[in-house]
C-alpha cells in the first residue's frame, strides 16, 4: 500500500466522501449524495477547527477512505486529552485491502502526536463487522453509548 495518501480532505474530495457515507443501509437513509451544499459547510466549520482532522485515503489520485477525528480536552483522567474517531468509511473496492487499518493506525498515530491519552470511538448495534474490525485492532467495548436526536 505504498502508493496510498492519507491528507487534509480538500472542498473538492467531499463528493468522493458522501458517496462513501451513503454507501451502507444506515448511510442511504441519513445522507444527501444530491445536495452537497450543508457538507461543504460543515468542511469550512471542521478546516477552521484546530482539534478537527477530517482526512481521506488517496490512492491514484481516487479518494478511497476517509475519517475524522476530533481532539478533545478535558478535566477526568486527570485533565487527560482524547481523540474521538468517526465517520470511518472504505470504498467498496478497497474492502478487506488492510486501508481500514491503515486509517486508524493514522488516526491512533496522530492521537498520539496531539498528547492524546484515550482514542475512542463509537459504532451502530447493526455493524457488527465493523466492531470485530475495532476489536482486532485493540479497541474495547467498554460502555455504552446513548443518543438524544435534536
Amino acid at each position: 500500500m505504498e502508493d496510498l495518501e492519507i491528507r487534509p480532505a480538500t472542498t473538492d474530495d467531499v463528493p468522493a466522501i458522501v458517496a462513501m457515507l451513503a454507501d451502507d443501509p444506515l448511510g442511504a437513509e441519513r445522507e444527501s449524495p444530491g445536495d452537497l451544499t450543508p457538507y461543504l459547510a460543515a468542511l469550512e466549520r471542521l478546516t477552521s477547527d484546530p482539534n478537527q482532522h477530517l482526512v481521506v485515503a488517496v490512492r491514484e489520485g481516487r479518494v478511497v477512505g476517509t475519517l475524522q477525528l476530533t481532539v478533545v480536552p478535558g478535566l477526568s483522567r486527570r485533565g487527560a486529552t482524547r481523540s474521538i474517531i468517526e465517520g470511518v468509511r472504505v470504498h467498496t473496492d478497497e474492502r478487506g485491502s488492510g486501508l481500514g487499518t491503515r486509517l486508524i493506525e493514522w488516526a491512533i498515530e496522530e492521537s498520539r502526536n496531539q498528547h492524546c491519552q484515550l482514542v475512542q470511538l463509537t459504532s451502530d448495534n447493526t455493524r457488527t463487522d465493523a466492531h470485530r474490525f475495532y476489536e482486532r485492532l485493540g479497541f474495547t467495548a467498554s460502555h455504552v453509548g446513548f443518543k438524544l436526536a435534536l
